[in-house]
């Protein structure tokens, strides 16, 4: 039977029944004239959720680890040297690829749980005085422990040791449900992908470069074909892609940054930031804490719940498919078995979060943790109750 339940993993989202509808389209000649009223507002749309003016975006048939290999392989040369923090599962993933494409990596060990180290990062750029790091990694919002790093701040400390490095970041989780400002920030190339913030199904990669990551690509040598952005931009300017484009999905990427924009990105933020609090107001009651180390590292997309030790987490998200048809996300890499998470982004409203809540804490309950029935969710309920 077909589980009519919403999912509470942080990607793919719940869709709402109009994006739904918006991908699910006749067959269009993506070389016809129908398709560039399709290609250009999706393309304006996202470019308004990022709040740039400056940056181009590139829309590539994909997932958001597609839109990693994007950034590197347009603007790096082997032997390459970035920097990168290590705190979760996703930033080791994108060390991973920087080590495959044979980029040296200067990694900076965080504990899974904390933020990039802005003021490491400075330490490290004053000391490279030859320049010779020529990127910046960040992932705003570590998907694998619910911690939102400081993009704004990794930005400072760049400007503030006085290096030219790239900036990359990784917005997979975050663009779309919590404030992202690709040009306030500094940014020089943002990673998103379809399936999180704007809540359509995975196959998108969606990447934006400033004009400054866009003038390296003209000496990067790292090999790309796929994912090669001078193609992609003479395909946009005769209206078109360098190949079969997901005609479907963009149409979708179009319908979802409008109805971003229409409801106005800081409503957005703050509906994220409101279900969130509810969320850890439950958590709290359930007396167990946070994987993020402190509050103003607490993600507003998804909440990595530790579970008390000796404990197998992935128990608890095994027992919500099986018995009550509802998906959390697993603990991966150093927390797996430690933690479930709780995605909380993308379509979601306050009455579907409390239905996640309860059954979390039915299925706690079955395992035999020391909960009490409805304890978190009256706590998320009277935030819920009162507040807009």
């Amino acid at each position: 039977m077909h589980s009519q339940n919403p999912i509470f993993i942080p990607g793919p989202t719940n869709m709402p029944e109009n994006l739904r509808r918006a991908v699910d389209m006749p067959t269009l000649d993506h070389r016809s004239s129908e398709f560039v009223n399709i290609l250009h507002p999706a393309l304006s749309g996202v470019k308004q959720v990022l709040k740039t003016t400056a940056g181009e975006v590139f829309l590539f048939p994909s997932t958001g680890s597609g839109g990693w290999e994007t950034a590197l392989s347009n603007t790096l040369s082997k032997g390459d040297k970035v920097l990168a923090a290590r705190n979760g599962m996703f930033s080791q993933k994108w060390i991973d690829m920087c080590e495959r494409h044979g980029l040296e990596v200067v990694v900076v060990e965080v504990n899974w749980g904390g933020g990039i180290p802005a003021d490491r990062f400075e330490e490290i750029l004053t000391a490279d005085t030859a320049h010779e790091i020529k990127a910046v990694l960040a992932t705003h919002n570590e998907t694998a422990t619910g911690v939102i790093s400081d993009i704004a701040a990794v930005r400072a400390a760049m400007n503030a040791a006085g290096h030219p490095a790239l900036l990359f970041v990784d917005g997979v989780s975050s663009i779309g449900s919590m404030d992202f400002r690709m040009d306030e920030w500094g940014v020089d190339v943002a990673v998103t992908g379809s399936q999180k913030g704007f809540m359509l199904p995975a196959g998108l990669a969606i990447t934006a470069f400033s004009p400054k990551a866009l003038a390296a690509v003209e000496t990067a040598t790292l090999p790309r074909w796929y994912f090669d952005i001078r193609d992609m931009q003479s395909g946009y300017k005769i209206n078109g892609y360098p190949y079969t484009p997901q005609v479907g999905m963009i149409n979708g990427l179009k319908t979802a940054s409008e109805m971003l924009l229409r409801e106005g990105l800081e409503n957005v933020f703050a509906r994220h930031e409101r279900i969130a609090t509810g969320v850890r107001k439950a958590i709290a009651a359930w007396n167990m804490p946070l994987c993020a180390e402190s509050p103003e590292l607490y993600s507003n997309s998804v909440s990595a719940i530790m579970t008390p030790d000796g404990f197998d987490a992935n128990k608890i998200v095994t027992l919500a498919s099986e018995k009550y048809q509802t998906a959390f996300g697993a603990g991966l890499g150093a927390v797996a078995g430690k933690l479930f998470r709780i995605g909380h982004l993308g379509s979601l409203t306050d009455v579907m979060t409390l239905s996640g809540l309860a059954t979390a804490e039915m299925c706690m309950k079955d395992l035999g943790l020391e909960i009490t029935l409805g304890a978190g969710v009256a706590a998320a309920q009277e935030h819920y109750r009162t507040t807009a």
